[in-house]
């Protein structure tokens, strides 16, 4: 009997105000960003005089609670329940007869997420049921799309690149464990704690205390080099040509050692002093004397290794990926020998060390060889020196490689390396990868894209002969030259980019097309990948072509004219060089400064869409591009301002 009654309720409410659309409730929604690659969706409701809108949480035989629905994704993922806020007031209704909670007003709900993969916007609705004394409305449902501000997916790819840096000092950590000084130190880890050997909790307590002592050693050198350089200048080596050549320089060196030129050793009065230390001591102290007695000794030939790892982390910008690049390699090293200082019996199974040790640090100086050139190349674009275009590069680690693979095989044999008797299935695994990856590398000789390996590579416009195109290119303009004059270069596939922003603008405005504006860098490894990756999609480059694409390289180190420089209202510095003029807009304008970075504009340079950054799936990509094209096409634009980090869109 009492649903029937609030069915006929319903009914004689909606009949009393069919003549009279009702709107007592109108929403807003906004993104707020909440830090740690999470954000906020925020849902205002304001209540009408008079009206009043339902709690959340009400009882089964009650009205329609409000909700707020969010568009499931495997990009993101919710983090706790819906927050109301004012708390709801509590009182008995006369029409449903029961104790209900209500807002009268206004009302916010408030749902948190996190960002798990690439999202560029999310959708959702709230539905709600509005009531006053006489009357109540039937449940409504108002959608909503908001853009997630791009400080957010800034922070979410910067956790993922840290994350990068983490598993490569990781991995680099465990190669480190097969290595003739690192090797070693598992018998004489095993004969310090044999002492624990019939007491379980010291044992514990020992090997915690000689990995934590490990992990600290290396992870406070992190530290140093972020204080020492700090995030500015780490992020501005990346493309500083003397910077980049020390770099390379420096690999080279580590190579060498790897190769047994020479050993990279600390000073012995080091370790002797910490060795009588430990002899001195007992109980904790001893412990943590052993632990940094192993940093300096194992660092002979770690060394390279650490080298290799600070110097990629260090050029990634940020404050703490050098600690946590060391913090990733100094774990893969303490987890093992902690659990060697606890239960020391288990190096019985091990393999007893020698030539194959040998073998280890050769491999690993190829790898670092090849790491290196990455360094030249980027110095080569940076100064525009067209050394080493893609080709040679190419070549050059075509040619690295497959002496790698006939050193594997035993062909080659350096100083200090043993007779190689037999080929075990572990080297022959090797043997088979390598040669592997130089089949791969070769059609990159004739333009082939090597997506696996397109961050490492020069770019493709810096090929001498393309076979997409089936022409040489050498005449061509390059893609790190800029000349005075030069406000147009040859993109990549065949596109063209306009390097200068109010000629790009005049020429879309002539040829009445859409504008890819595209914050780029010379060095800029993610931009190549995207290039490479993502633009060599055969719809991606038709996509492209009807756009003209106007490219402002952040790093470009030209000087400006004297009356062009000026002081940049969004960091009070002078703006001396066409890459600081070119960062300074991305900031004044989208308070963004990551590349790469793009945005669709029409010819009264509104956006298009919701600007995007670093996105290598294709789909997403081009479904991006079609909605750009789509609303020039119908001649929409929508000024999209970031506004202290929140979005508002009102309905």
């Amino acid at each position: 009997m009492k649903k029937i009654s609030i069915l006929l309720f319903f009914i004689l409410s909606i009949l009393a105000t069919n003549a009279q659309i009702v709107q007592p409730v109108k929403w807003s929604f906004s993104i707020n960003n909440a830090g740690e690659n999470k954000f906020e969706i925020i849902a205002d409701a304001s209540i009408d005089a008079g009206w009043h809108l339902y709690s959340i949480n009400l009882p089964e035989d009650g009205p329609v609670p409000t909700s707020l629905v969010i568009e499931e994704s495997t990009d993101y993922k919710l983090v706790g329940g819906i927050i109301e806020t004012p708390t709801p007031i509590v009182g008995y209704d006369e029409t449903f007869e029961i104790e209900l909670g209500y807002f009268k007003n206004n009302a916010k709900l408030t749902q948190l997420l996190e960002i798990t993969g690439d999202v560029s916007s999310i959708k959702g609705y709230v539905k709600f049921m509005a009531c006053d004394e006489s009357q109540c409305l039937p449940p409504q449902d108002v959608e909503f799309e908001l853009d997630i501000p791009q400080t957010i997916i800034k922070q979410a790819g910067a956790a993922s690149r840290i994350w990068s840096v983490f598993w490569l000092s990781f991995l680099g950590g465990l190669a480190s464990l097969l290595l003739p000084c690192v090797y070693p130190m598992i018998p004489i880890t095993v004969s310090f704690f044999i002492r624990n050997a019939d007491n379980k909790v010291k044992a514990i307590r020992d090997g915690f205390f000689y990995g934590l002592t490990i992990i600290f050693s290396y992870v406070v050198l992190g530290l140093a080099i972020s204080v020492i350089f700090g995030p500015q200048a780490l992020s501005s080596l990346a493309a500083s040509p003397a910077f980049n050549i020390f770099f390379f320089l420096l690999l080279l060196v580590f190579a060498a050692s790897f190769f047994g030129a020479f050993e990279l050793t600390l000073p012995s009065k080091w370790s002797n002093s910490l060795d009588s230390k430990v002899d001195k001591t007992s109980g904790l102290v001893s412990v943590i004397f052993m632990g940094l007695t192993f940093v300096i000794v194992s660092f002979s030939c770690t060394g390279p290794v650490v080298g290799t790892l600070l110097v990629e982390a260090a050029t990634e910008g940020n404050l703490l990926s050098p600690a946590i690049g060391m913090l990733g390699f100094s774990l893969a090293l303490a987890i093992p020998f902690s659990l060697f200082a606890i239960f020391p019996t288990a190096m019985k199974s091990l393999p007893k060390s020698g030539g194959w040790m040998n073998s280890v640090k050769v491999v690993l100086g190829f790898i670092v060889v090849a790491f290196s050139l990455k360094y030249l190349s980027s110095a080569d674009a940076a100064a525009g020196w067209r050394i080493l275009d893609r080709e040679v590069f190419l070549a050059i680690w075509i040619a690295l490689f497959s002496l790698l693979g006939l050193y594997l095989l035993g062909k080659i044999k350096f100083a200090h390396d043993s007779d190689l008797k037999h080929i075990g299935i572990f080297r022959l695994f090797l043997i088979i990868c390598t040669f592997s990856f130089v089949l791969y590398l070769i059609p990159g000789l004739w333009g082939a894209p090597l997506k696996a390996v397109s961050t490492f590579l020069p770019p493709i416009t810096t090929q001498d002969f393309d076979m997409s195109r089936g022409v040489a290119v050498t005449n061509s303009p390059t893609e790190i030259s800029f000349s005075e004059n030069e406000k147009i270069k040859e993109g990549p596939y065949g596109l063209i980019k306009y390097i200068d922003y109010e000629h790009g603008l005049e020429v879309a405005k002539a040829e009445n097309k859409p504008i890819l504006l595209y914050f780029t860098g010379i060095v800029c490894t993610n931009c190549k990948k995207m290039e490479t990756s993502v633009w060599s999609d055969p719809k991606v480059t038709e996509l492209l072509k009807q756009f003209i694409i106007i490219a402002l390289y952040t790093d470009d180190r030209k000087t400006l004219p004297d009356n062009e420089q000026y002081i940049s209202k969004q960091t009070d510095k002078k703006v001396k060089t066409v890459g600081a003029k070119w960062m300074d807009l991305q900031i004044e304008r989208y308070q963004n400064n990551t590349q790469p970075f793009y945005v669709i504009l029409d010819h009264e340079e509104n956006n298009l869409t919701a600007p995007m950054a670093y996105e290598p799936n294709s789909q997403i990509y081009i479904e991006w591009l079609e909605s750009g094209i789509n609303k020039f096409s119908d001649g929409f634009s929508e000024n999209n301002l970031i506004i202290n980090e929140i979005f508002v869109e009102e309905i």
